[in-house]
């Protein structure tokens, strides 16, 4: 057990704690790359949404659904990507417009939550790869004072100090970068979460503002459901009328 213990030793002082700092600047740079690419993505999602359902229910009040599909097909935003859908199966009924405008939704959540479990992942592991440096970096420190220890000559203990507190600023060094890291990718996750949830409660609304219209619209009766008996031909009225005069 102590010789598998010493060899865990000996590969974590003979890494050091260079491989762990390589490693959060890469993710970093990731990091930044996927912050950069979403925010611009939510950028050129950006429309103004009180405009956008104002003038969807001016257009639907009119019963103008091409003019409504027009104007939505206009907008960047994915509010209006969703509502389209709903629009498409309008003609289909209330149920086939709520579920198309469903399954787009799910479809525009999936695009705006893309890569961002990456950076709460990173937010939340962060700190711990670079504790895990820490700790590489402090037991290098017993290590190297136990060899100085060890040794006999007086100039080599001179110099324990020196090397001591260099692996312990490496160790110190990891602990702060992995915190540095951490704290942008949480920042970034919390604020692109609140422009998904912002998006979908956008859409919710313009896809009631539909689905109350297409309620609302009253469906053409049968015959046979108004209560009103079919209009006669004027053929019929006139044997009615002779077969009146016969009697």
């Amino acid at each position: 057990m102590n010789s598998l213990i010493d060899r865990v030793k000996s590969a974590m002082v003979g890494l050091g704690t260079g491989w762990v700092l390589v490693l959060m600047l890469v993710l970093s740079i990731i990091s930044l790359a996927i912050m950069l690419e979403r925010a611009w993505l939510y950028w050129s999602l950006r429309d103004d949404i009180d405009d956008l359902m104002r003038d969807l229910g001016r257009l639907l009040r009119t019963g103008d659904l091409e003019g409504a599909r027009r104007r939505l097909e206009a907008s960047r935003s994915a509010e209006a990507a969703v509502v389209v859908a709903g629009l498409v199966e309008a003609d289909r009924g209330v149920e086939a417009a709520q579920e198309a405008m469903e399954g787009a939704s799910a479809l525009q959540r999936l695009k705006l939550e893309k890569r961002l479990a990456f950076l709460g992942t990173l937010g939340n592991n962060a700190p711990f790869i670079g504790l895990l440096g820490t700790v590489i970096g402090i037991v290098a420190a017993f290590d190297e004072l136990s060899r100085v220890k060890m040794a006999a000559a007086a100039g080599a203990t001179q110099l324990a100090p020196e090397a001591v507190m260099g692996r312990i600023s490496e160790a110190l060094v990891a602990t702060a970068v992995g915190i540095l890291i951490a704290i942008p990718a949480v920042a970034a996750f919390n604020a692109f979460q609140r422009v998904v949830k912002g998006t979908l409660a956008n859409t919710d609304a313009l896809g009631h503002l539909l689905l109350a219209h297409l309620k609302a619209t009253p469906a053409a009766d049968p015959p046979e459901r108004t209560g009103k008996a079919p209009a006669r031909s004027k053929r019929e009225a006139r044997d009615d009328s002779e077969d009146s005069e016969r009697n």
